[in-house]
């Protein structure tokens, strides 16, 4: 990796979005390196994804020390971009059924990893791109991932929901807080996107979930938001903004 690439730092990299993100980056000339939790096969999907301007690194997001030793580990070149991906998606009733109450450690956790975590890197790395040299003012560009849930969390959805509102409210304070560095921060808020995991259900099953996106009449396919965080990186003044991706999908309450 030379001093003077297109280093992009992308928070669970390993699959969904965050894959999809680091491949669109990847064949654009960049470099990137991948924050995941996939101890197991990290190396070998950063390595397919490209043998040499791809790196993995064993990152929890939560954790100060790793985020920070993660980053640290990259003195010496200038982060551009980070896009984080890394997230959970669980559902839960704030009651069940037999009127037992959610446990906490269970809403904690989800705002922890998406929201927290989602924080933590991007302090650490806006620490290190306050460093970078100037490019037309810009020195790097923050992107977290929302969600539609964040506007319109449905039912089983409040951990999931709150912890996507609370990106959507942290884009233009801490675009206001990093501007006079030369940081910008935005967000993504996709709809309902055809992941892997998405691809796999019945047909019937993706048929019903893109009932409600008005057009294009179906999943969202998660290039389309690896193309929508190039195009913020590369677009300077974009800042403070959540853009929502989702085919014009308003959710309902199930």
């Amino acid at each position: 990796m030379t001093a003077s690439a297109k280093l992009a730092v992308v928070t669970g990299g390993c699959s969904g979005l965050g894959q999809a993100s680091a491949e669109f980056l990847l064949a654009n000339g960049w470099h990137v390196v991948i924050f995941d939790l996939n101890k197991d096969s990290g190396d070998e999907i950063a390595q397919k994804m490209h043998p040499s301007n791809c790196w993995f690194d064993y990152v929890d997001v939560t954790s100060s020390a790793l985020v920070e030793a993660a980053v640290n580990k990259l003195a010496g070149k200038e982060i551009r971009l980070l896009i984080n991906c890394a997230g959970v998606a669980p559902a839960k009733r704030t009651l069940n059924r037999e009127g037992e109450a959610m446990p906490l450690d269970d809403f904690a956790k989800v705002i922890n990893i998406n929201l927290v975590g989602s924080f933590n890197v991007a302090r650490v790395v806006a620490a290190a791109m306050a460093k970078n040299s100037s490019i037309n003012e810009d020195r790097g560009c923050i992107i977290n991932t929302a969600s539609v849930a964040g506007y319109e969390g449905q039912i089983g959805q409040t951990a999931y929901a709150a912890s996507k509102a609370g990106l959507i409210g942290l884009s233009l304070p801490m675009a206001r807080d990093l501007a006079p560095l030369g940081i910008r921060v935005n967000a993504i808020a996709p709809g309902i996107m055809g992941t892997p995991m998405l691809l796999a259900m019945p047909d019937k099953v993706q048929e019903a979930l893109a009932s409600n996106v008005q057009h294009p009449k179906r999943l969202g396919i998660p290039e389309e938001f690896a193309k929508l965080a190039m195009h913020i990186a590369e677009n300077s003044y974009i800042n403070g903004e959540t853009i929502r991706l989702d085919g014009a999908l308003r959710m309902p309450p199930k």
